[in-house]
């Protein structure tokens, strides 16, 4: 049973749902990190008024919620979460809210701040996106505010040339930085590191307060935003219950909308009934949610046992329907964007599933491109349209969360009578973009620093 009309719905996830943000905010008791100078530098979570000039900065955080259509008796809605041009995933939104936190910190204190971040490569982005954007609203000038990104050279594919890569003074005050290590989730720690060493120095010799932005708060927050947004377009019934399908490294996303579903019940607007399931889907590089949630452990040993085709050169197994029946490689890396490894996030991920029902499924490649003729039927004539070629696609996140969910459908995973709701949390083509090349190769903290604070 489908429980909305057909007509698709619109909202911006910012402007019309800032009460529920600050509620999710008082809700987590979110607050300031430390003071301008010290590692932990982080503002508080007040936001700016919604002036016309903030408006104008938050008009790209539009969401979009259609029907796709049916498989096997369960009904699949789409939650498009990537309407804004500049960055076509889900990070628009938390990157927003942590430019207009820095915004404001800035408006009260005088403080200018440099925002750091390593990614895989969409956070990175949309933080790029969001400072051009903070700076063309003429929300801050170009010396109140910088970003700088530290990105795995497996991802150079993903970054797109933008206000800040086009104009040479915004290049050079915010550099895109490649690191150059085996492992691409070390910019996670090399990121830190940097910071660690050399908050105090920015500050006091350069007037740079810099802020370390990966941090589970920040993105919770935003993507709160997604629960009123479906409690306004399509609101569940008992029915007809969900379960909440999503791409993932570390679910952040869900995390955020049970987040806001929590906001929403404390206020009276949901009752917490029927709350929905969750189906995490992940690839073969980095299976590790599933893992966990179905073996406890984070260990490779948990995967069924394949076996080679000598013939095709395919590993396959049917042994256990929540990891790829068919694979090419037992190690693929579908999409680099997921590069997270034993994520700390599991056990609350898997404790929402342990009380709410939902499961997990790993894809692989050659599953995503047998369904891809049904996935670009369901997305023709959207914004989300894929390429006829799927080598032509650089951003996997919406194609895997749906082969997820039809594999999870097909090999029995979903109950009867639950209606899927897939949230799209990335989608972009070879021909949405120019491939911007990173401003300097770095390994060490000291590269970093050089290129960060070298000439200033």
């Amino acid at each position: 049973m489908l429980t909305t009309a057909t007509a698709p719905v619109t909202r911006n996830l910012i402007v019309d749902y800032y009460q529920v943000i600050t509620a999710a905010v008082a809700r987590l008791a979110a607050g300031p990190g430390g003071p301008a100078g010290t590692a932990g530098f982080a503002p508080g979570f007040d936001l700016p008024d919604l002036s016309d000039d903030v408006r104008q900065f938050f008009a790209a955080a539009n969401a979009t919620w259609r029907e796709l259509g049916a498989h096997g008796g369960h009904g699949v809605q789409f939650m498009d979460l990537t309407g804004n041009p500049g960055t076509h995933t889900t990070k628009t939104f938390p990157s927003m809210l942590i430019v207009a936190r820095a915004v404001e910190h800035i408006r009260r204190t005088g403080e200018p701040i440099c925002i750091f971040t390593p990614t895989s490569a969409n956070k990175g982005i949309a933080l790029r996106d969001a400072v051009s954007r903070a700076i063309a609203a003429k929300l801050v000038t170009p010396e109140q505010l910088r970003v700088v990104v530290l990105a795995p050279a497996s991802t150079r594919h993903k970054f797109r040339r933008d206000a800040l890569s086009a104009d040479p003074a915004l290049r050079a005050a915010n550099p895109l930085l490649r690191f150059g290590g085996a492992e691409p989730e070390g910019v996670k720690a090399l990121g830190r590191a940097f910071v660690d060493a050399y908050a105090q120095q920015a500050y006091d010799r350069h007037g740079t307060t810099l802020w370390f932005s990966l941090a589970l708060p920040n993105y919770l927050v935003a993507d709160a935003a997604r629960a009123a947004f479906e409690l306004d377009a399509a609101p569940a019934i008992a029915a007809a219950p969900r379960w909440h399908a999503h791409a993932v490294s570390s679910a952040f996303g869900l995390l955020g909308y049970n987040l806001g579903r929590d906001v929403l019940e404390d206020s009276g607007r949901a009752d917490g009934s029927p709350r929905p399931g969750f189906l995490l889907v992940q690839h073969l590089g980095t299976p590790d949610m599933v893992l966990n949630l179905r073996t406890g452990s984070f260990s490779r040993d948990g995967l069924p046992a394949y076996r080679r085709d000598a013939a095709t050169g395919l590993w396959a197994q049917d042994a256990d329907p929540h990891f790829p029946a068919v694979a090419d490689d037992l190690g693929e890396v579908l999409d680099p964007t997921f590069y997270t490894h034993q994520p700390v996030t599991s056990p609350a991920m898997n404790d929402l599933i342990k009380r709410y029902g939902g499961d997990g499924i790993t894809v692989s490649r050659h599953e995503c491109v047998a369904r891809y003729p049904q996935l670009r039927d369901w997305l023709r004539n959207t914004p989300c349209e894929l390429p006829a070629d799927p080598a032509d696609l650089r951003e996997w996140s919406i194609v895997m969360a749906l082969t997820g969910v039809l594999n999870a459908i097909d090999r029995g995973l979903v109950p009867a009578g639950r209606e899927i709701v897939v949230h799209g949390s990335g989608s972009y083509r070879d021909d949405d973009y120019a491939v911007c090349e990173p401003d300097a190769e770095v390994s060490t903290v000291e590269e970093i620093a050089a290129a960060v604070l070298g000439g200033r």
